[in-house]
């Protein structure tokens, strides 16, 4: 392997490093509702967004806080000599895409029936932390 090759190489491990995610698949909850919280969090701090998540009434924020605290254990796992606390974690992606849908039928009135589709989603949590080059040229 070149020279330039091992270093381009070894910057790109570096930088997956700094990065974690999670995914949540085939949650029950429309991805319209689950956008709605998954908005409230994108680009905040780790300990910001646990705490929207925390006292926010909706039950997709029950689950995205669940799906954030896996994000944040797969960061340590990664990175087991740092700490949270210096890292700087923020909420560097979130995505809700929709997945699949159940359909049903309701019966109408006079003979007929209404589809119903009940619908279900993937999420993505990306977390990023801060490194001390990026803070310094900023």
């Amino acid at each position: 392997m070149g020279v330039r090759k091992k270093e381009m190489a070894d910057r790109i491990k570096a930088e997956k490093k700094q990065t974690a995610f999670a995914k949540l698949n085939d949650c029950p909850t429309s991805p319209r509702k689950m956008r709605l919280v998954a908005d409230l969090i994108r680009g905040k701090k780790v300990e910001m967004a646990l705490a929207i998540l925390k006292f926010n009434s909706r039950e997709a924020s029950r689950r995205l806080e669940k799906l954030l605290l896996s994000a944040i254990a797969n960061w340590e796992a990664k990175n087991e000599d740092a700490s949270i606390e210096d890292a700087d974690l923020f909420v560097k992606e979130i995505r809700v895409d929709g997945g699949t849908m159940l359909k049903r039928l309701q019966t109408a009135p006079q003979g007929r029936a209404h589809r119903i589709r009940k619908r279900s989603n993937h999420v993505t949590l990306v977390l990023g932390a801060h490194n001390q080059t990026q803070t310094e040229s900023v």
